[in-house]
């Protein structure tokens, strides 16, 4: 009886997914349309730890506006929840799917339809990858900011979902300063516009910023407008071994203090120096407690790297060694890329932490986070984006080991109220996801959290756009 029970509600959900996918494929080629749980399963998660996800009644590939509205027609007609998706890059299990959802992948609308190096802009569909972008646009002497570690992998679209940043925040700023416009699919099908491509607008609310950062929560955004600069001269990187982190967050006050605008700030604590000589053999100062890099895209980067040095000595460095040309700097900076990839082969799994401090309490932030590791007998390794305040505790575990595994969730736990404590928000660019539900409801509160549910109602009435995302 109990097998029958089972037998019939399998035939109960193979029923209403084929009724689901006929009504799909009657809007969609049947190459867009996935249906076999063998292929998508791969759909169902980002690259996020302890983040549920559902089983997907079927995977969506469109490649047209229209298509895209068909499909949110049909979920709307359905009442079937909608999981949009980039490349899954994300770390937050916010494209992480649900359980009879329909996923929708967008990374098949995938062209760069405009760059205009008079208005400085570029138009792109969400599926283009961020580093294809960026080397299109120089192509004609533009420069797109926004630089995520995964940028060649991680789409425009899923940018803009996450309001994410990059090692050059400190100097150009985030995804939500570079995007104009957009074009949304809203959850009926209907289509909307927001935003411009001039160089000033403030036409009614802005709606555009409101999308950016939303997870897809409140739409699906087709295409973006987004704003260009012109391309910098290339970059020199000076690098700081310093004692303690206390004295290379020292440095870093120093350095904004004084007025300087490097275009890239970062630091590299002893752990992440050493995995990434592990792994890569770099020839990094491994007797350093933390490692700073600074870098200048001015015309005149070897003065300003001098004067930076000066204030790091006057912190207590070490050693300060300016590179002497751009491929010496390429390489240091591709030390510092390799972080995340080379923590991760600490222990196999990491959970990356998102927590943004005020700069001047960035020492605090990492002495607070060293004692974390301590208590829970665990290895954190710490890499930050120095001159944003933003950093990224990372915590080593195995896994396979249940009792690990408790004590690396506790820990990232700890790690977000430290933040707190120190006046940060649990996250800077990797959004919240499924991971942070739970801690964004304690930085905003009560009110916050009611007003952001009304905000969503309008968009989403139903509630079928990344449901259990947020809040």
């Amino acid at each position: 009886m109990i097998m029958s029970r089972i037998e019939a509600r399998r035939d109960e959900d193979t029923a209403v997914n084929g009724n689901l996918a006929d009504r799909l494929l009657a809007g969609l080629p049947a190459e867009a349309v996935l249906t076999d749980p063998d292929v998508t399963v791969s759909y169902a998660n980002d690259m996020a730890s302890f983040c549920p996800a559902g089983a997907p009644a079927v995977v969506v590939l469109p490649r047209t506006v229209e298509q895209v509205q068909h499909v949110m027609r049909t979920a709307t007609e359905l009442r079937v929840p909608v999981v949009p998706q980039g490349a899954r890059t994300g770390l937050s299990g916010g494209a992480n799917a649900s359980d009879g959802c329909i996923v929708l992948s967008l990374t098949k609308m995938d062209k760069i339809l405009e760059i205009n190096p008079v208005d400085r802009v570029a138009v792109v569909e969400p599926g283009v990858i961020n580093a294809t972008l960026s080397r299109a646009v120089g192509e004609h002497g533009l420069y797109y900011p926004p630089d995520p570690s995964s940028w060649e992998m991680c789409t425009i679209g899923g940018n803009i979902g996450t309001a994410s940043g990059g090692l050059c925040c400190v100097k150009y700023g985030v995804t939500a300063e570079y995007v104009l416009g957009l074009e949304v699919v809203l959850a009926d099908g209907r289509l909307m516009s927001t935003g411009r491509r001039t160089a000033k607008g403030v036409a009614g609310y802005d709606l555009t910023r409101l999308f950016v950062g939303s997870e897809g929560s409140l739409g699906i955004v087709v295409r973006a407008i987004l704003a260009l600069r012109p391309q910098p001269p290339q970059q020199l990187v000076l690098a700081a071994e310093f004692a303690s982190g206390a004295a290379a967050c020292d440095a870093v006050c120093r350095i904004m203090a004084g007025g300087h605008v490097p275009s890239l700030l970062e630091l590299m604590d002893r752990t992440t120096v050493k995995a990434v000589n592990d792994m890569a053999q770099m020839g990094l100062p491994e007797t350093t407690e933390a490692l700073l890099l600074a870098a200048f895209d001015t015309p005149d980067p070897a003065a300003d790297l001098a004067a930076v040095g000066a204030l790091c000595e006057a912190a207590g460095a070490t050693q300060v060694v300016p590179a002497d040309d751009f491929a010496e700097s390429e390489l240091l900076l591709q030390a510092r890329r390799l972080s995340l990839t080379a923590l991760e082969a600490v222990s196999g799994t990491t959970m990356i932490d998102d927590v943004c401090v005020p700069r001047s309490r960035l020492g605090e932030m990492l002495e607070g986070t060293e004692r974390i590791a301590e208590k829970y007998q665990l290895t954190i390794g710490v890499v930050a984006h120095a001159g944003d305040g933003n950093t990224h505790p990372t915590v080593c575990f195995d896994a396979a080991d249940p009792d690990e595994s408790r004590r690396a969730r506790e820990s990232f736990d700890e790690i977000m109220a430290l933040g707190l404590e120190l006046g940060g928000t649990i996250t800077g660019e990797h959004g919240v996801g499924v991971l942070k539900k739970e801690w964004l409801a304690r930085e905003i509160g009560p009110v916050g959290v009611e007003m952001q549910r009304q905000i969503k109602r309008v968009f989403d009435p139903l509630d079928i756009l990344n449901p259990g995302k947020l809040f």
